[in-house]
């Protein structure tokens, strides 16, 4: 007994740390059974009462992976070439077709995308310092340059996504760079696509631009429709433009006289039939939902391009501004492309409701820079409107009543207060360096987690059962100290998932049945070593000895051959590979402590208490 004193408190502080690790597992399981007891105001005051404690449990429990609670699995993609094109201090059609060139190039190769667009360039002999640094930088230089930029867009991509889920409340997600440009996002518990969705994709580029004078802005507009309705536009063109036309006398701005029918007006006014300027004469035009495609194809049509000033830029809302006749009109600003204020001064953003119209708003606050800035530039145009830009899109263009001194402002145009949440979250996580797509998306059902749940339990508790009765009908009274060493080996695994907080995965669950397997393994191994020793005349002391000692081996070098394959599954596999290959590892050190360690011990006090027989079958 005394020479195993260091082993019995060794046994003793692991069964009692895995214990303490587990215990808050047990009180989530607790909390959760007694909140799905109570009902309305006893289960409210519940969780009041004890926030904290429900609060620590789950933050320290073993946590369940997507596959075992439902939620969903979302693949990000960053958009380096936008990145790219935004860094050029020039552009024209040769740098646009260099990017489309690359673009589509990176759809079917398996190059990095520095390398094919150093490709793209050297192809047409042109050097990358026509469009990024100074004359003095080499291609190589300027290319690497580019390769630091992309990777450090996706590293703060990933920081500014975890921001945006920490803040919208996901608990236990999993955020993990995946190849160069892409990024994967598990999010347990989340139903709402729509909003996550938005969450992970929303740029946030916030600008504050000057709307363009009424009469300039219709002014362009009016040389567009101009140069449509004359010889300038093809037939092709302008048949797509005449085909967009629908009779809308509500809102038609023409006089009565030129409403002759409909197909007239079209031909002689076929710009404005399908953007209808705002009657008030406030720069602003109409456009039905479903003609704004058409719209942008006229825009950017070369020739018309040419008649559009170069610092003018046509932005659209981004809700509709009216509904009528059952269509969806949005309106198309005209706007300075020059941003004058930037979200990089945006320090605090709260979603709430304006009291005077009762309507959702997200009020913003501005760092001392930005706050003289905007005081500046508010006060220099009193009576003129500023148009609020998120993402491409004007939320609202309210006009400069006085100086505003302070730094705060509000954006407008939230359908509901959640929308206005989802902004504020957006806003305060920061701006996405570059876009980022989603290039695959999977969801999982709360029902669907359940029975993989249930299943996973039941497939344990079988083959822990099969294996212990195996065990004890072949190797008797071994086999029972095989199986309570069994259920050592189970309590250490799940105590080291609790207390490094590591995510238990359906390939978890699979990776515990194969231990249960192994564990036994080397109990088998040493027992059919014991036989052998035994049949030779041994005594059971000196059998026993001699086959832990001799089955060591065997037993050492087929479990740190797997453990290293689960090392090497861990590091390059990812999601479920990663969930099973983690188990597995720390399996099998449970096993090799509890078959050499704890059976042994359990042999040596059994015999030092003068035992009459223990039986190997």
């Amino acid at each position: 007994m005394k020479k195993n004193r260091f082993k019995i408190f060794l046994i003793v502080a692991t069964v009692l740390l895995s214990l303490y690790f587990l215990f808050p597992t047990y009180k989530d399981y607790d909390f959760t059974r007694q909140l799905r007891s109570l009902a309305g105001a006893d289960s409210l005051k519940f969780a009041e009462e004890r926030e904290n404690e429900i609060r620590d449990a789950r933050f320290k429990r073993i946590k369940l992976g997507l596959d075992l609670q439902g939620g969903m699995r979302v693949v990000l993609e960053v958009d380096v070439l936008k990145l790219w094109d935004d860094l050029a201090k020039n552009k024209d059609d040769v740098f646009a077709s260099i990017v489309e060139g690359v673009r589509n190039e990176a759809r079917t190769s398996d190059k990095s995308l520095v390398e094919l667009l150093e490709r793209q360039f050297k192809e047409r002999g042109i050097r990358l310092s026509r469009y990024y640094g100074n004359l003095r930088d080499s291609d190589a230089d300027l290319l690497k340059r580019l390769d630091d930029e992309s990777g450090t867009a996706v590293e703060r991509a990933m920081q500014i996504v975890r921001n945006r889920v920490d803040q919208y409340g996901v608990s236990e997600p999993s955020i993990q760079k995946q190849g160069a440009r892409r990024i994967l996002v598990e999010l347990p518990g989340v139903s709402k696509e729509a909003e996550v969705r938005q969450l992970l994709q929303g740029t946030a580029l916030l600008e504050f631009k000057l709307l363009k004078d009424p009469e300039i802005a219709l002014k362009v507009m009016d040389s567009v429709d101009k140069y449509l309705a004359g010889q300038g536009l093809s037939d092709s063109a302008r048949a797509d433009t005449l085909a967009a036309a629908k009779k809308d006398t509500s809102l038609l701005p023409l006089p009565e006289e030129q409403l002759k029918t409909e197909e007239q007006a079209a031909k002689e006014h076929p710009f404005f039939f399908i953007a209808r300027p705002n009657q008030e004469g406030n720069g602003e035009v109409y456009v039905a939902e479903q003609d704004k495609e058409k719209v942008k194809r006229v825009l950017s049509n070369p020739d018309v391009r040419r008649l559009v000033p170069a610092d003018f830029q046509f932005v659209w809302s981004a809700k509709p501004a009216f509904i009528s006749e059952g269509k969806k009109y949005f309106t198309m600003y005209s706007i300075k492309r020059e941003a004058e204020l930037t979200g990089g001064v945006i320090v605090n953003a709260r979603a709430t409701i304006d009291p005077n119209f009762n309507t959702p708003i997200v009020t913003m606050e501005m760092n001392a820079e930005g706050s003289r800035e905007w005081a500046r530039i508010t006060g220099a145009n009193i009576n003129k409107r500023i148009a609020i830009v998120l993402d491409s899109s004007v939320f609202s263009a309210p006009v400069v009543r006085s100086k505003i001194i302070g730094g705060n402002s509000q954006i407008e145009g939230m359908e509901n207060i959640e929308e206005a949440k989802l902004l504020e979250i957006v806003l305060k996580a920061g701006a996405l360096p570059a876009p980022v797509q989603i290039i695959e998306q999977r969801s999982v059902g709360p029902s669907l987690g359940e029975d993989s749940v249930r299943k996973g339990l039941v497939s344990s508790v079988v083959a822990f059962l099969t294996t212990v009765a195996f065990m004890i009908i072949y190797y008797r009274t071994g086999g029972t100290i095989a199986d309570l060493a069994l259920l050592f080996n189970i309590l250490f695994i799940l105590g080291v998932l609790a207390g490094f907080q590591a995510t238990l995965t359906l390939p978890g669950i699979a990776g515990i049945i194969l231990t249960i397997g192994m564990a036994v393994d080397a109990n088998v191994l040493i027992y059919e070593r014991i036989r052998e020793e035994a049949v030779t005349g041994k005594t059971l002391r000196a059998a026993v000895d001699a086959g832990y000692s001799k089955a060591f081996s065997a037993i050492f070098d087929s479990n740190i051959t797997t453990f290293f394959s689960g090392v090497i599954l861990y590091q390059f596999g990812t999601g479920p590979v990663q969930g099973f290959a983690l188990t597995l590892m720390i399996g099998i050190a449970a096993s090799m402590f509890s078959a050499i360690v704890i059976t042994r011990v359990i042999f040596e006090i059994m015999m030092e208490r003068g035992a009459a027989a223990i039986h190997f079958g």
